[in-house]
């Protein structure tokens, strides 16, 4: 974990309201069941960016059981609109009973099967998006998601430091996360050096890389 377990991460954690009652049963379950969710940090990041941004078409690479695009839907003005995809068929389920759950079958639109697949088909623009996915296939969704993005749209990555893999060598890294390490890495060079964005990684949750597409009169 990025923010180390210590005096003061604890601190901050205890000043954590949390979310809505169903929201707080959702992640709880979801913590039972161990299935990966956006840690409490990353949660109150993201609620700020949305409070923010205001965004009206919001893209999810990565629904897991629902929880992540409840919060958007939650903090993100009444009339947004969030699709969010996910191919693990197993959570699939799971992710609709908790749309029904909280009566928000008409504002998120769940596609199933591969991200990569999908997201060359969709038309855009979108003005917030958020990528909680495949590790190793961030880079590879880049071309898409720019082309997603609108002008001035966020675009939110989670899990870019890998539990701190990521600043470790790559002979230090276990051999089954090597082709994760290196393609993060292309990853937040690409974000850190793109010309149309403008990039921050924090050092919140897992790490996460919000980046903003500059408008193209800022680019000249």
């Amino acid at each position: 974990m990025i923010l180390e377990e210590n005096r003061t991460a604890s601190y901050i954690r205890s000043l954590y309201t949390g979310n809505t009652e169903l929201l707080d049963t959702i992640e709880q379950e979801a913590l039972r069941d161990y299935v990966p969710i956006i840690r409490v940090e990353t949660q109150s990041l993201l609620k700020l960016l949305l409070k923010q941004k205001k965004p009206r078409r919001i893209l999810e690479l990565g629904t897991a059981v629902g929880f992540s695009a409840l919060l958007m839907c939650e903090y993100a003005p009444s009339d947004c609109h969030v699709t969010t995809i996910e191919n693990y068929e197993k959570r699939i389920p799971v992710a609709k009973h908790n749309f029904e759950r909280a009566g928000k079958c008409d504002q998120i639109t769940l596609l199933e099967g591969d991200a990569m697949e999908i997201i060359k088909t969709l038309d855009g623009p979108y003005d917030f998006i958020f990528v909680d996915a495949a590790k190793a296939q961030y880079i590879h969704y880049f071309p898409e998601l720019m082309r997603l993005l609108e002008q001035d749209g966020y675009l939110v990555s989670d899990n870019v430091l890998q539990d701190g893999d990521l600043i470790q060598s790559r002979f230090a890294v276990e051999r089954r996360n090597r082709t994760i390490h290196a393609r993060m890495r292309e990853y937040l060079y690409e974000l850190t050096h793109n010309q149309e964005l403008t990039t921050s990684i924090l050092p919140v949750g897992d790490g996460v890389a919000v980046s903003v597409k500059d408008r193209k009169e800022e680019q000249l």
